[in-house]
């Protein structure tokens, strides 16, 4: 008999063991992301302090004129970009990346890379 995997649960095991082993100073915050099935987020946090210091999503008004028609990688690599540009400019240059419990592969990959292209150091 087959055995049904939960994989909201599984994915939140991960997500334990991984912040577990990540958490953001003040030097090197934590970029966190969250993808729902329509929309994706990202935040850096600093979790000495626990507060967040940037964050975006494909709901910013920013980009929401732009996300219009475009495929849901393409979305994610413009709140990466919008994250790493906000980041920035609060200064904060290196991060610790916090997949969520995602696989590194589709949108989490296009939002690291864009942020990555952007200026920020993982």
């Amino acid at each position: 008999m087959a055995v049904k995997v939960d994989t909201k649960l599984a994915r939140k095991r991960r997500h334990v063991r991984v912040r577990a082993k990540v958490s953001g100073t003040a030097m090197r915050p934590r970029l966190c992301v969250f993808r729902s099935l329509s929309h994706i987020y990202a935040q850096v946090v600093d979790d000495s302090v626990g507060c967040t210091m940037v964050s975006a999503s494909s709901l910013d008004a920013e980009i929401r004129n732009k996300i219009a028609g475009k495929k849901k990688t393409e979305v994610a690599e413009l709140v990466g970009s919008l994250v790493a540009q906000r980041a920035l400019n609060k200064g904060v240059k290196q991060i610790a990346f916090d997949r969520g419990g995602y696989q590194y592969h589709g949108r989490i990959k296009a939002l690291a890379e864009a942020a990555r292209k952007a200026g920020l150091d993982f």
